[in-house]
């Protein structure tokens, strides 16, 4: 059944279903595919557009906008090529390529495949009411009320957090949201924030042309990777034009015209004017307007989950995705909805998780081995525990590092390749605890990491891994040669 028809043909009294999502995003199409799969039937609920954040605002915008950029360096550090491609990236056809990218920010493709899979979709804002209650306002004002047999999933995500400080409603910042959708580059861009969306946005739109400030109030960027990894973005960030102001705080922004100029006021004294800013300073949980208090929970809190991501103190609510704050990664967010989905088929029929499909652990999430890539030139990407995660938790490690230069496939990938490899070992087990490669493509190189540290392969093994020659990939094998001494 279409959205239309959900809407339209099921107004009225209480709807029952197995299972009410809310929120189509990622994650909520897949905790409904699986239940679909299981042969329940489910409604999904969704206020925006289905598809979510990732489809519209966040992953596919932004890796289109930085494809091209990042497409543009290799071909600048290769031979033969580096001439053709001096000039200005066409932003036109750029755009245009994000822009399709998106489908336009129309979400019929999402609804017919989520129709395909026999899931009702109903347009609107859902609420909890009470336990296995859902109340969809509809744009229209109308209210339908959904009640779940089996589970609620609240798959709502997050939002981005903008400080409040003095001028920044009339200042109209962007957030990521703005940044990916944006319609031209802006001449001169601030960049508030030094994680991932911060760096991201920084590489795009400065490869499209904006002058690019990039204000951090820490001493460097990703400061959730290996230091390196901020280090040798950085540096590739200001080859490429851009400023960057480590150990600064934004005190107050202001643009008293509302088409001119945003003047940034820095706590150091300084000031920094630009035509728009962007802050990527955080996420919040989608949760304060989801009628969590009907059930006794606190509105706008992340929700504390198991490992089956079933909300603690209850027997029918899940929240899966970023509203758990396990991991805010669309990829980890479908894992867990696969986990969900496969736990909540199994209790619907009173069988224990362990029965789900692929045994046990299908219904059970393991967060030891979360991968992320950070799509800047030169490409970050890291799995599991850092060196100083590690440390932290009691572990006996060592940190064995390489330079990624020195591997064969890199000097062939790019004149003048630069990156840096980093395994984490721990020496009680001798296997890998974290994973971490700086460095261009080295995107493609992150999975066989993820493998090797979800599986705990022993390094005894992995020199069976044989990496083909001549690949970047040969850097495991000179990581464990490193190791072995």
């Amino acid at each position: 059944m279409t959205d239309s028809l959900a809407d339209a043909g099921k107004t009225g009294a209480n709807t029952p279903y197995d299972v009410v999502v809310v929120g189509a995003g990622p994650v909520g199409e897949n905790v409904a595919d699986r239940a679909r799969a299981a042969g329940l039937t489910v409604a999904i609920v969704e206020s925006e557009l289905v598809g979510g954040e990732c489809s519209y605002w966040a992953c596919m915008p932004s890796k289109a906008l930085l494809r091209p950029v990042v497409a543009r360096a290799d071909a600048r550090r290769t031979p033969g090529l580096s001439a053709a491609v001096r000039g200005p990236l066409d932003a036109g056809a750029v755009l245009a390529y994000r822009d399709e990218e998106t489908s336009h920010w129309k979400d019929d493709g999402q609804v017919a495949w989520l129709d395909g899979i026999g899931a009702d979709v109903f347009r609107g804002t859902g609420r909890l009411t009470g336990p296995r209650e859902v109340a969809v306002t509809a744009p229209d004002g109308t209210e339908h009320r959904l009640t779940a047999r089996h589970a609620v999933a609240l798959c709502t995500g997050t939002r981005a957090v903008v400080p409040g400080l003095p001028g920044v409603e009339e200042a109209r910042p962007w957030t990521s949201r703005e940044a990916t959708s944006a319609e031209r580059a802006p001449g001169r861009l601030v960049v508030v924030g030094g994680g991932v969306v911060g760096v991201e946005m920084a590489t795009a739109w400065q490869g499209l042309g904006s002058e690019v400030t990039l204000l951090v109030r820490g001493d460097g960027l990703l400061p959730r990777m290996e230091p390196f990894a901020g280090e040798l973005v950085a540096d590739a960030l200001r080859e490429a034009g851009a400023r960057i102001r480590t150990g600064v705080s934004v005190t107050a922004v202001r643009r008293p015209d509302p088409d001119g100029p945003v003047t940034v006021e820095l706590d150091d004294g300084d000031r920094v004017e630009a035509d728009e800013i962007l802050f990527a300073t955080g996420r919040a949980p989608r949760t304060d307007d989801l009628g969590l208090e009907t059930i006794g929970l606190e509105p706008g809190a992340w929700l504390t989950v198991d490992d089956s991501c079933r909300v603690e103190g209850t027997d029918w609510l899940y929240a899966v995705g970023d509203v758990n704050h396990r991991a805010l990664l669309t990829h980890q967010g479908k894992y867990q909805a696969r986990i969900a989905g496969a736990a909540i088929a199994a209790r619907a029929r009173r069988a224990p998780v362990e029965s789900a499909p692929w045994g046990a652990h299908a219904a059970t999430a393991d967060h030891a081995a979360v991968p992320q890539v950070v799509f800047t030139d030169p490409e970050a990407a890291s799995v599991g525990l850092t060196l100083a995660e590690a440390e932290r938790a009691g572990h006996r490690v060592r940190a064995v590092d390489y330079d990624l230069a020195s591997v064969a496939g890199a000097g062939l990938y790019a004149d003048g390749y630069r990156g840096r490899a980093r395994m984490v070992v721990d020496l009680n087990r001798e296997v890998l605890l974290g994973v971490t490669f700086v460095g261009p493509g080295v995107g493609e190189l992150l999975h066989s990491a993820t493998i090797a540290v979800a599986g705990e392969v022993p390094i005894a093994r992995l020199w069976h891994a044989v990496p083909a020659y001549p690949t970047i990939s040969e850097v495991w094998l000179r990581l464990l040669e490193t190791f072995r001494g």
